[in-house]
């Protein structure tokens, strides 16, 4: 990305997406598609977990969108990503690069924090009126704004963030409700020797050879392929982790069946939808507790 020689039209650009981005920042309302939301959301035994926030109904590992996750209340934990910049600031962004998701392009790593802030996220349009370009937020602002208030999990996409991630989280004595996410086995067992909540996901080609059950003794939760066959999900569920939960679920169907067979926990990109549609969730949770007490 070429932030440094921007021309007249992209300054021009950058200045009203700014000042759309610092009203939506100072505007305690919440954008229109949250009116849905307002009704209490009932006391459920699963746990969901918004996926980037929810990203079919919210933008993407964006403040605004944690936000009105948070505010709709129909996730128990918000889950995000995180990169980091040249200077060694965590960020959150999913990909490697800006592409996807921002009006910029080139790689999150090479940007300076100071070049961050000039990045927009551009909400995508099948998610309606009422969202802004906004600037991607820093790990630290999102802790500051969630931490205490809801579980988190954040994904450390570049392991070598660890010891900031850390110490982040310990500085704000998160410990306890601030998940740390990765694929890595050895990067799980080193984040369990840190101190910290460890999830592990595993993709359903990896669950097909993996031994869950090595890895009980580091890993706190699961986070397991919806994809995967039914006995590569019991395998998971008859580990010995407490947590397992299931990846990344968007129908009502899916999530049935994950429940079925044993998982505990939803990751979602539509956490609305997911609530929506909890009628007989209850039996079947109470059933897939059952069949493994006995």
């Amino acid at each position: 990305m070429a932030v440094h020689s921007l021309n007249v039209i992209q300054v021009i650009k950058r200045a009203i997406l700014t000042f759309a981005a610092a009203l939506s920042l100072t505007s305690p309302a919440l954008p229109p598609a949250t009116v849905a939301y307002q009704t209490p959301v009932k006391p459920t035994p699963i746990t969901y977990i918004a996926h980037r926030g929810g990203s079919l109904e919210v933008p993407e590992n964006s403040m605004e969108g944690l936000r009105a996750a948070y505010q709709r209340g129909t996730a128990q934990i918000l889950d995000f990503d995180t990169r980091l910049l040249a200077d060694g600031t965590p960020v959150v962004m999913h990909d490697a690069t800006l592409d996807r998701t921002t009006e910029e392009t080139g790689p999150v790593r090479n940007l300076t924090l100071a070049e961050w802030k000039l990045v927009r996220i551009m909400p995508r349009p099948e998610l309606g009126p009422g969202w802004h370009p906004e600037r991607p937020p820093t790990v630290a602002e999102v802790l500051d704004a969630f931490g205490g208030r809801i579980r988190l999990t954040l994904e450390a996409k570049d392991p070598e963030s660890l010891p900031a991630l850390a110490r982040m989280i310990k500085e704000r004595k998160l410990t306890a409700s601030v998940y740390v996410n990765t694929n890595l086995p050895s990067l799980a067992q080193q984040i369990k020797k840190d101190g910290l909540l460890t999830q592990l996901w595993r993709s359903a080609a990896q669950m097909r050879t993996d031994r869950p059950e090595q890895w009980r003794g580091f890993v706190d939760a699961f986070d397991v392929d919806y994809l995967a066959s039914d006995a590569d999900l019991r395998k998971f569920v008859q580990s010995g982790v407490p947590q397992v939960w299931a990846h990344t679920i968007t129908t009502v169907r899916d999530r049935d069946r994950a429940l079925r067979l044993g998982c505990n926990g939803i990751m979602t990109d539509a956490p609305g939808l997911m609530r929506r549609g909890e009628t007989g969730v209850g039996s079947v949770f109470r059933q897939h507790v059952g069949n493994l007490s006995t």
